[in-house]
């Protein structure tokens, strides 16, 4: 169970790198809870269909150096890895976007059921982010 978690997770970030996101959206449940950093809970693919639109439009990122662990039973799952980015757009209550690159830590933690995700949290320091894009 741990490792088909583990597979799972990495295909779900070989997905995002690829920005594949059919085979993404095809590794989360239905009604898959996502909770955003510093923001609200979603739930369902079709807020998730949102979220990572407006992601895809302001941002470019690849995630690397990425490091999953996984319960020896498989329900829940972490990831730690480092965002390699660009702010292509500007997104709502945040700095201009002018195409400014960052570098960010961040993790993820996972529920998994029936060999979908069930929950995505997302966290990462928002502070940090905010300084490398105001420089």
């Amino acid at each position: 169970m741990k490792e088909e978690s583990i597979k799972i997770i990495v295909k779900y970030y070989q997905a995002f790198n690829s920005g594949d996101m059919n085979s993404f959206f095809g590794l989360l449940s239905d009604d898959v809870v996502h909770d955003v950093n510093q923001g609200k809970r979603e739930i369902g693919k079709d807020a998730f269909r949102q979220f990572m639109a407006c992601m895809n439009n302001n941002y470019k990122e690849q995630l690397v150096d990425i490091v999953i662990m996984a319960t020896d039973d498989g329900s829940c799952a972490a990831a730690e890895f480092l965002v390699l980015g660009e702010y292509l757009n500007h997104d709502a209550g945040l700095p201009k976007a002018k195409g400014q690159k960052y570098r960010l830590p961040a993790g993820a933690f996972f529920e998994i059921e029936n060999s979908k995700i069930t929950r995505v949290t997302n966290y990462y320091n928002l502070e940090d982010w905010i300084a490398q894009v105001s420089e």
